[in-house]
């Protein structure tokens, strides 16, 4: 995978945080529409940068953006 292509969904799911708010990961993997791993690779892309931010809500992984 390209570094462009992991940059391009990070925006995307930038996007869908900031258009949103807090979101369930699974929520997220799913609105995103983007494939399972590409998607790891933009959390992990987004998460290096300092831009988003993990917590537990009862039994749900959820993110958030840092701003």
């Amino acid at each position: 995978m390209l570094k462009q292509t992991i940059g391009e969904n990070a925006g995307q799911v930038w996007q869908l945080l900031n258009q949103n708010g807090a979101m369930q990961l699974t929520e997220l993997l799913q609105v995103s529409k983007i494939e399972e791993t590409d998607f790891n690779l933009s959390l992990g892309w987004l998460a290096r940068e300092g831009k988003i931010a993990f917590y537990q809500e009862d039994d749900m992984q959820m993110v958030h953006l840092i701003y």
